[in-house]
């Protein structure tokens, strides 16, 4: 078969035949029809990422939607790398695919759908009517967050960004208020100060750190005596902007501020098969429906060497068909 074989950490995957997976005892052959391409994908292959491949050639992927030998369509990790024709699947693990579905947005949307909502309802434990702040909504995973908090019954969703364009589009998925990470940090400041004491924001969903999150951090703290601050949950979902930042300790002391983080290691294993059994299902009909959307660039797999590099369009996910 054909597949995306990586050779070398730090280098692209090249396309070249590898051999037919055999199926062992609980699995079953999947016949890929399209694997998305995720920053985690390209931080194990390049050997920065706790996971990497330790044993190489390797074929790349997560995860991918395909077909049963029966026919059945399905999404489901593979238990090798998924971004080739075929690949194997634990039997009992897969997730049906709803008719309206295609391929492209259905492989694209697992890995949104694990940053925003298991951020938004398991860590940062939304109830309907909280006002919402998405640190970060430009990119793929945050603006299905902004399309996720509006679902989930969020009474005002703010976000930020640095790309002007999307963050004007994200008015058309739920966002009442944008504000752009191009301004200079006092005016961002005194803007999410003004928000928050019109009506208090009480989740942060954060694709960001660094900078970007000191200056929430630093809008939304109490100041000591006569001057508290109501409650907050910061959920650190990424850290584009940077991986550290300085926290004082009065800060904690002054806010009601907790900081928490959304992904391996923070869920738990109730929380990742709900995600498998109740929230990736639903958000997958509400897809078919036309309710929640994604967006994506697509490429043949005879091409991932020379799109694995690409940089894509802002807020675009990149998906592999096969």
């Amino acid at each position: 078969m054909k597949a995306a074989v990586l050779h070398q950490l730090g280098s692209a995957p090249k396309y070249e035949d590898f051999p037919d997976p055999v199926p062992g005892e609980g699995q079953l052959l999947m016949n890929v029809k399209a694997a998305s391409v995720k920053n985690i994908d390209k931080l194990r292959a390049g050997g920065i990422h706790y996971a990497s491949y330790t044993k190489l050639p390797e074929i790349v992927g997560l995860d991918a939607v395909g077909t049963l030998e029966d026919g059945t369509r399905i999404y489901a990790q593979g238990v090798g790398g998924t971004i080739a024709e075929k690949t194997l699947v634990r039997s009992g693990t897969y997730i049906l695919l709803p008719e309206g579905l295609d391929d492209i947005t259905a492989a694209a949307l697992p890995n949104a759908v694990y940053g925003s909502v298991m951020a938004l309802l398991f860590r940062a434990k939304m109830k309907k009517g909280e006002v919402v702040l998405i640190n970060g909504a430009t990119s793929v995973t945050g603006q299905f967050a902004v399309q996720a908090a509006r679902y989930y019954g969020a009474s005002k969703i703010i976000v930020t960004g640095r790309n002007e364009t999307i963050l004007e589009e994200l008015k058309g998925m739920g966002a009442a208020e944008i504000i752009s990470l191009k301004q200079e940090d006092p005016i961002i400041i005194n803007r999410l100060k003004e928000l928050h004491s019109i009506k208090p924001i009480d989740i942060v969903i954060d694709y960001l750190w660094g900078n970007p999150v000191k200056l929430i951090i630093n809008a939304l703290k109490g100041s000591g005596v006569n001057n508290f601050s109501t409650m907050v949950r910061i959920v650190s979902v990424g850290s584009e902007a940077g991986k550290d930042i300085i926290l004082e300790s009065d800060t904690i002391r002054s806010s009601a501020i907790e900081i928490l983080g959304s992904g391996i290691g923070s869920l738990s294993l109730d929380d990742l098969k709900k995600f498998g059994s109740e929230v990736l299902p639903e958000m997958f009909m509400l897809a078919a429906e036309g309710k929640l959307k994604i967006q994506t660039e697509t490429a043949e797999l005879k091409d991932i060497e020379s799109v694995w590099q690409k940089n894509m369009d802002p807020g675009k996910r990149l998906v592999i068909k096969i």
